[in-house]
């Protein structure tokens, strides 16, 4: 059964197999929160779950951020400070991801001059340890989703860059074509 009782913060409880509940609420970026659509997780949401915990794939994930330093978020901590956090913590940690509890920190936001134009860029800085979970959560879902889009996109997708796109384009005006777009969405 599922227990519909909003809890604090307007958050709704679930059981999920195994007897534990399961936080329904998403957290969000601040502004807004989002409650799951359905009550219990379908097999397939709990096996993408336990396949971005799994140990393979954390430790890919873990090695990505290692190399990829960055500035620290809100808590400070740094990328060194990461592996040592995660031999204390971790099992308390797939324990939140498997069952729906973990929040991630807020971020933290910078500004920075935008290149060559007037003005400041906001950058959203996550902790290392999100930087980690979305790491190894991109690493499971990026194969999945890739495979539908079209192949005339090049942006954030796996051996592609801008540079090839630019060349794509090249090749079909050298084809005859007379027509590039190129639509970059912002906010």
């Amino acid at each position: 059964m599922t227990d519909k009782t909003p809890t604090k913060r307007n958050e709704t409880s679930e059981t999920v197999p195994g007897g534990k509940e399961r936080n329904s609420l998403w957290p969000g970026s601040g502004a807004s929160s989002v409650t799951a659509a359905k009550d219990t997780p379908s097999p397939n949401q709990v096996e993408l779950m336990e396949q971005i915990v799994e140990k393979g794939n954390m430790t890919l994930a873990l090695r990505q951020v290692e190399k990829n330093k960055g500035a620290p978020g809100i808590d400070g901590m740094t990328t060194q400070n990461l592996r040592p956090y995660l031999n204390a913590h971790w099992p308390k940690i797939k324990e939140a991801l498997l069952n729906g509890t973990y929040k991630p920190n807020s971020v933290r936001r910078v500004e920075i001059p935008k290149p060559g134009q007037k003005g400041m860029r906001t950058l959203g800085i996550p902790t290392v340890l999100d930087r980690l979970i979305q790491q190894a959560i991109h690493q499971v879902l990026s194969p999945l989703f890739d495979k539908g889009f079209s192949e005339s996109s090049y942006g954030f997708r796996p051996n592609r860059s801008a540079h090839m796109a630019l060349k794509q384009s090249q090749s079909y005006v050298a084809g005859g074509k007379r027509w590039v777009v190129d639509i970059d969405l912002e906010k």
